[in-house]
C-alpha cells in the first residue's frame, strides 16, 4: 500500500506544471502532460481508500485491512492521493517493478503504461526544436519523434536533426535522463522510507535550516542516503518548508548582508514570527490555568493546485515547526479541488457556507486547512475574510504565473486587493526567468505600490528534483526554485516642521 500512496503523491504534484503547460492546463481545467489521456479512467479505476504511506509502514502486514479505514478518516487527503494512482496494484503487497539498477527505459517501450501514454502525449504535442523548423528556417514545425538512446526521452522528429543538434542537446540530457530515472523508480514498486516524515519536535531540539541535510537531521527524519530518495523525499516537502524556512524565527533570511530580508522585509516577518512563536503563558488544564489564545495565523495559498491535495503529513510539517500558535491554511482558486470530487463532492452554498468552503478541522490539533473553488479577489469583494492584521496573515502564490500571458490576465484584479491588505505575499517560481517575468509584471502593474520584504533568488529548499515540460522536453524546472516576497506599501506619519 506504501506504493500506492506514493505513485499517488507523485502524480498530485506532477499538475503542478512547467512554465508553458500550466498556462496550458489553465486554459483546458485539466492536468497537463500525460494525465490529460489517462485521467478519466483513473478516477474510474482505482479505489479512494488508499491511506497515507507513513503510517502503514508502522503497522503489521496483518493489520493492514483492519486499520486502513481509521487511517483513512485521520487523513483526509489519503481519497484525494489514491485517486491519481495510476499504477497502483489491488493486493496489500505491491509487487516491484523494477530493480534499482534497471530504472533506464526508453519512454515509448517503457514496462510502465502510464510511462508509454506519456511518451504519446509528448508525440502528439511538442515541437522539434532544430533550427530548420524554427521561424525562418527551411521546413514546416513537426512534433517530436525520435527518442534520445542516452536519455529515452522523445526530444526531435528525426534521428538525423538529434545528432546535428547533438552538442546543444548534451546541455540537458544528462537531467533528461535524471528525470527518466526518476519517473522510473516512482513507480518501481520499491519501499519509500523517504515517505516517512518527523513528528513534533522537541522544545530543547533547535531546528538548523541552512540547507535541506541539516534541516532533515535536526528535524529527526529518516537518514537518506541517496540522492535519488533525496530528490523524491523533497518534490513533496518543498511546499511546507519554504514557508516556514521564512517565516520562522530560526530562518535563514535575515536583513543582514546576503540575508536577502529588507528593512521593510524585516519588519512584516518579525510580526509574524512573533506570532508564530509566542511566549509562555503559564496556562494549565484547569479553570484557573485558563488564559487568552491568539487567533490562528491564516496562510492564504492562492491560485492553489495540487499542492491543495498534497498528503496532509506534509502540511503537517507547518504545525510540527510552530508548535505554540495555531495555523489555517487556506487553499483558494478555481482549481484547488481537481481531481478531488470523489473524496470532497463540493458542499451547497448556504448562508453559513457562502462560498461552499471544504474544511478539514481534524487535520492536526493546531491546524485546520480550508478549501474554496473561487478566485480571491471574488472573496475579497464580499469582505470574506476582512479584518486583515499584518500579524496573523499571509499570502502564499507557487508559481503563479504572474507575467505569464496566458495567465497573468487572472491576476491583474487580485493583486491590487493584496496590497492594499498590506500583509506579506511570498511568491515563488519554477526558473530564475519565470521568477523575474513575474517581477517585471508586478513592477509594470503596481509601479510604486509595493514594498519589496526580500530579494529574488533561489530558495534554499526548492525541490532537488527535476520536472519535464510535456510540451516542451528542452524546457525543465524545479518546484519553487526561486522565492521572493513583497506587501503593499506603508505610509508612515510624518510631521510638518513647524517655523
Amino acid at each position: 500500500m506504501a506504493l500506492s500512496a506514493d505513485i499517488a503523491a507523485r502524480l498530485a504534484l506532477s499538475r503542478l506544471c512547467t512554465r508553458c503547460s500550466i498556462s496550458a492546463g489553465r486554459q483546458s481545467r485539466v492536468p497537463n502532460g500525460f494525465l490529460q489521456a489517462s485521467q478519466q479512467q483513473q478516477r474510474r479505476s482505482f479505489s479512494a481508500k488508499s491511506p497515507p504511506p507513513t503510517q502503514l509502514q508502522r503497522l503489521p502486514q496483518s493489520a493492514l485491512r483492519s486499520s486502513r479505514s481509521s487511517i483513512s478518516n485521520r487523513f483526509s487527503s489519503s481519497a484525494a492521493q489514491s485517486s491519481f494512482s495510476a499504477s497502483a496494484p489491488p493486493s496489500d503487497t505491491p509487487k516491484r517493478v523494477l530493480g534499482a539498477d534497471d530504472l533506464f527505459h526508453s519512454y515509448t517501450d517503457s514496462p510502465i503504461p502510464e510511462i508509454r501514454q506519456r511518451a504519446a502525449f509528448i508525440k502528439q504535442h511538442a515541437s522539434c526544436p532544430h533550427h530548420h523548423h524554427q521561424p525562418g528556417g527551411d521546413m514546416a514545425p513537426a512534433h517530436v519523434n525520435f527518442e534520445c538512446p542516452d536519455c529515452g526521452i522523445p526530444v526531435y522528429c528525426s534521428k538525423e536533426h538529434w545528432a546535428d543538434d547533438y552538442e546543444a542537446h548534451l546541455e540537458i540530457c544528462d537531467t533528461l535522463r535524471q528525470i527518466n530515472e526518476d519517473d522510473h523508480d516512482l513507480r518501481s514498486g520499491r519501499f519509500f522510507p523517504e515517505f516517512e516524515y518527523a513528528g513534533t519536535q522537541m522544545e530543547e531540539a533547535l531546528i538548523n535550516m541552512t540547507n535541506w541535510d541539516t534541516f532533515l537531521y535536526t528535524r529527526d527524519f529518516n537518514a537518506i542516503n541517496a540522492d535519488r530518495s533525496m530528490r523524491q523525499a523533497t518534490r513533496l516537502l518543498t511546499y511546507p518548508i519554504t514557508i516556514a524556512s521564512i517565516l520562522h524565527e530560526l530562518s535563514p533570511y535575515n536583513i543582514k548582508p546576503g540575508g536577502r530580508l529588507t528593512a521593510e522585509g524585516i519588519k512584516s516577518m518579525s510580526a509574524l514570527r512573533y506570532t508564530l512563536h509566542p511566549p509562555k503563558t503559564g496556562g494549565g488544564m484547569d479553570v484557573k490555568g485558563l488564559r487568552m489564545e491568539a487567533p490562528p495565523v491564516r496562510l492564504f495559498i492562492l491560485g492553489a493546485r495540487a499542492e491543495s491535495s498534497l498528503p496532509r503529513e506534509v502540511w503537517v510539517q507547518l504545525a510540527h515547526l510552530f508548535p505554540n500558535s495555531r495555523i489555517h491554511l487556506i487553499f483558494i482558486g478555481p482549481e484547488s479541488m481537481t481531481n478531488r470530487d470523489d473524496e470532497f463532492p463540493l458542499p451547497p452554498r448556504t448562508a453559513t457556507n457562502p462560498f461552499g468552503a471544504v474544511v478539514e478541522d481534524r487535520v492536526w490539533p493546531t491546524m485546520k486547512i480550508s478549501t474554496i473553488v473561487d478566485y480571491y479577489h471574488t472573496l475579497h469583494k464580499a469582505g470574506h475574510f476582512y479584518p486583515y492584521d499584518p500579524y496573523f496573515d499571509c499570502f502564499v502564490m507557487f508559481h503563479p504565473g504572474l507575467g505569464h500571458p496566458a495567465s497573468s490576465h487572472e491576476w491583474e484584479e487580485t493583486i491590487p486587493m493584496l496590497l492594499e491588505t498590506k500583509a506579506p505575499i511570498i511568491v515563488t517560481g519554477y526558473t530564475q526567468a519565470d521568477m523575474e517575468r513575474d517581477i517585471d509584471w508586478v513592477n509594470k502593474t503596481a509601479a510604486g505600490e509595493f514594498d519589496v520584504l526580500m530579494e529574488p533568488g533561489e530558495n534554499r529548499f526548492r525541490s532537488l528534483r527535476w520536472d519535464l515540460n510535456d510540451m516542451d522536453p528542452q524546457d525543465v524546472s524545479a518546484g519553487n526554485w526561486g522565492v521572493w516576497a513583497f506587501r503593499g506599501k506603508r505610509y508612515e506619519t510624518t510631521r510638518k516642521a513647524t517655523e
